[in-house]
């Protein structure tokens, strides 16, 4: 399949998991499994040590670190025969790391779509709504600050390494590549989940989102003439 394909592929997939999702009660039948209505908690405390520190602060480091790396072996290592070889995947991949979160973080902060945690099922003050939909007038003036909870922001850095996938040349590590991207931006994903950050669909989104945005991304990068001299 084409990347053209793909590209239009991806898009109505996203289009149809939004919808489902803002029509059906999913999230909170999987959200409910976390959190314990008598003692007014979540399963995982987000300040609790280690846990926030292998699964939120130590893993954006980690990535930031490796697109940093990958970021500098393009540039100072250009001319390598090995940089060569793959020149197009580690482009695609930084810009990926780079415009990922970026792109997702955006929409965060327009989409006013509260965190479980501010729901008021779960104690807060947010009513249930669709990405769609809009808050009363009197709600929104009472309450005129944005919540910024949709899509996932922390797993978008995971699913950016969906984007090994055009790093690697055989189909074999090709489906590792997209494994790792999926495995690391799920255990992100579930982590916030666990805290009462995100719903599923809010991963789910962002993991069709990135892989949406490091398609667009791939097809700038092979139509540039300029990484095929």
């Amino acid at each position: 399949m084409t990347l053209s394909k793909q590209i239009i592929l991806t898009a109505l997939v996203l289009s149809i998991a939004i919808l489902f999702f803002g029509v059906s009660n999913v999230d909170l039948v999987i959200q409910d499994k976390f959190y314990n209505f008598t003692a007014h908690s979540w399963i995982l405390d987000g300040h609790l040590e280690p846990y926030r520190f292998i699964f939120y602060d130590g893993i954006k480091k980690l990535l930031i670190f490796i697109a940093l790396l990958f970021l500098l072996s393009l540039i100072f290592f250009y001319k390598k025969r090995i940089i060569q070889e793959y020149k197009e995947g580690i482009l695609i991949l930084v810009l990926s790391a780079i415009l990922v979160p970026l792109i997702v973080g955006g929409l965060k902060k327009e989409t006013n779509m509260p965190c479980p945690y501010t729901e008021e099922r779960y104690g807060g003050i947010y009513p249930r709504t669709a990405v769609w939909q809009s808050y009363s007038p009197e709600f929104k003036l009472e309450h005129p600050k944005k919540s910024k909870c949709w899509p996932a922001g922390h797993a978008s850095g995971g699913f950016a390494l969906l984007s090994l996938f055009f790093l690697f040349k055989k189909r074999r590590n090709k489906m590792i590549g997209l494994g790792i991207g999926i495995v690391t931006g799920w255990t992100m994903g579930l982590y916030k989940m666990l805290v009462g950050d995100h719903f599923f669909s809010h991963t789910v989104i962002t993991m069709i989102l990135a892989w949406l945005i490091i398609l667009l991304i791939a097809k700038g990068v092979y139509s540039l003439k300029v990484l095929k001299s």
